[in-house]
């Protein structure tokens, strides 16, 4: 599969890419060639097991009917858990019940887990008597730039959340540290040498993804981890003209790979087809790791319309209820990639024909809403937020303030933590909640939120909501106002829509998001499920089989997790266009 590997092979990518069927498949062959083998997953929606039919769990394992190849899984939430009773135990029944609950926020968020992994992980990457057994250490998820540059900080970790300074987004996880700096600074160095790293950057061909893996590629080559190798998964074969779905889908794959950023571009890559199986056991694995043909049994060609399509509700379905209101704020969220730009567009594209007065804000890098819309519809008002903007002045306002009293080590430690990922959604929720606001009067339609634990931090931590509430225009009197939290709390005022994938990893991800703002109080009132073969027409064999494989998420979905749904089928073109984005709320058995 891939030539010339050293020691440690890391596969990264946004969930639901392949990450983990390349890693087994790549430990599989290399069992197969005769080296020894550790498989190593820390991804949260791990199914090594499952893929191997053998029992693994959070120690070494041998692979059955495998020779050579061992593996472990490491589960983050149970790491991050564990990570978290040993820093804020102690405390308990000695600091303010407030206080402990602020801290408690500051480690709940996707940071904690990360470095809770981390922790795990560094402990096998270092252990020298341990990894001189194997010949690969195979490693499913890697950890991101800012969790490596968080942890080749130098600053002092332990005390600042008693400080007073703890108030910062991603600070709390590093508290209690100090013991495995030095296991943390050999793991990173391990990490950044070539002759022991290679890191491998998965992705679809999609357009989206190429421009994040690439940013993903610059920010891991300007902290030092430079061996990088692309592998695009799941590339539509040009093996048949007569489908119009899959012929579409085959040209925006290549069109993907042909506008490739520079940077991927020159990065070595492997290319593997599109295939209808689901990657489980051995033989599986082996044909994926040949690029053999599949085994195609008779029951995988039944017809997936008479099961998964039958009574999909369609995008009609929900906006109904979100119209009688009149007006209020419409919420759109999930993983990047999902298209909640396009649902975001596409309900505000339908709430403004019906009449409707609607406000769509969007931080959308691409800024190419206006063409996505059409030019000047009628009571449809576009607001375009630019995080850059508003995290350099996020970004200026805490430096000048958290700042002014911390030494240069300080000043390191908070810069870091303003590049991460919950200051880039407590920066542009400043923007966002001077939206908010307008929702009384009219329909306000958000593309891009914040998570629950986002949320949570604004309201724990006591600053951040107070830099809410200033920037809300109170003019000093907070007890008169319903915040931005309080509106988001209330179903009659506010209304949530994840959106997710007919796959396993974005719906399980989708899962978690849900729990994570259940737990701030908001109850999302919605699901959408988009890109469903299963709602299209399609008659391609392959995307057929493809099809039959979204029938236990799409099942799961409506019977365990939304309390409403909808679903969107795969589109042979992007929605461009006020009647296009309008043709998204008929029934699925119409599009193709």
């Amino acid at each position: 599969m891939f030539d010339d590997l050293p020691k440690f092979i890391f596969f990264t990518g946004k969930g639901g890419v392949g990450k983990t069927s390349l890693a087994c498949s790549n430990a599989l062959n290399l069992a197969d060639n005769g080296k020894k083998i550790l498989l190593v997953s820390t991804d949260p929606a791990s199914n090594v097991g499952q893929v191997f039919d053998t029992t693994i769990g959070n120690q070494i394992t041998p692979i059955r009917d495998v020779a050579g190849l061992d593996a472990i899984e490491i589960n983050p939430e149970e790491a991050a858990e564990q990570y978290r009773e040993r820093i804020v135990g102690p405390m308990r029944g000695v600091l303010p019940e407030q206080t402990l609950k602020s801290i408690e926020e500051q480690l709940s968020g996707a940071c904690t887990t990360e470095i809770a992994a981390f922790d795990e992980f560094t402990g096998l990457l270092t252990n020298t008597g341990l990894v001189s057994q194997y010949d690969h250490v195979v490693f499913d998820t890697a950890p991101t730039g800012h969790t490596i540059r968080l942890l080749k900080l130098p600053g002092a970790w332990t005390g600042f959340l008693e400080t007073g300074t703890g108030d910062a987004s991603c600070l709390g996880p590093l508290a209690g540290l100090e013991k495995q700096r030095a296991r943390y600074a050999a793991a990173v160095e391990r990490l950044g040498d070539a002759n022991m790293t290679r890191l491998i950057l998965v992705a679809r061909p999609r357009r989206s993804a190429m421009v994040e893996l690439a940013r993903t590629s610059r920010e891991l080559a300007g902290i030092g981890i430079k061996n990088q190798h692309l592998a695009i998964n799941g590339l539509m074969p040009e093996d048949d003209q007569s489908d119009p779905l899959a012929t579409a889908l085959s040209q925006k794959d290549q069109a993907a790979l042909a506008s490739m950023e520079p940077e991927l571009a020159r990065l070595p890559r492997n290319i593997f087809a599109l295939r209808s199986e689901n990657l489980v056991g051995k033989d599986a694995l082996r044909r994926f790791a040949s690029q053999a043909n599949e085994t195609v049994t008779p029951e995988s060609e039944i017809d997936v319309r008479s099961g998964a399509q039958a009574g999909l509700p369609a995008l009609g379905t929900l906006i109904g209820d979100m119209e009688q209101r009149g007006k209020g704020l419409i919420m759109f969220m999930g993983k990047g990639g999902v298209g909640k730009t396009t649902m975001a567009a596409a309900f505000a594209t339908e709430l403004a024909a019906r009449g409707h007065d609607v406000l769509l804000t969007t931080t959308d890098p691409a800024a190419h809403l206006a063409e996505t819309l059409g030019q000047d519809l009628p009571h449809l008002t576009v607001s375009r937020i630019d995080p850059e903007v508003e995290i350099a002045r996020y970004r200026e306002q805490v430096l000048s303030t958290k700042g002014k009293d911390l030494d240069a080590e300080g000043i390191a430690i908070l810069e870091e933590d303003l590049r991460s990922p919950c200051t880039e959604e407590i920066a542009v929720f400043q923007a966002f909640s001077r939206a908010i606001r307008e929702s009384t009067r009219k329909f306000v339609v958000m593309d891009t939120a914040p998570t629950g634990h986002t949320l949570l931090l604004l309201d724990a931590t006591g600053s951040y909501h107070r830099d809410i509430v200033r920037h809300s225009g109170s003019d000093g009197h907070p007890g008169k106002l319903i915040t931005p939290m309080m509106r988001l709390q209330d179903p009659e005022q506010t209304s949530i829509v994840i959106v997710t994938l007919p796959e396993t990893t974005p719906v399980l991800e989708a899962e978690h998001l849900q729990n994570d703002l259940r737990r701030a109080g908001i109850n999302p009132s919605s699901w959408i499920i988009n890109s469903s073969l299963s709602a299209s027409e399609t008659k391609h064999p392959l995307l057929r089989r493809r099809a039959r494989s979204e029938i236990d998420q799409i099942s799961k979905v409506r019977d365990t997790l939304a309390e409403r749904f909808a679903v969107v089928p795969m589109q042979r073109e992007e929605p461009v266009g006020a009647t296009k984005l309008r043709a998204l709320f008929e029934s699925p058995r119409h599009h193709a």
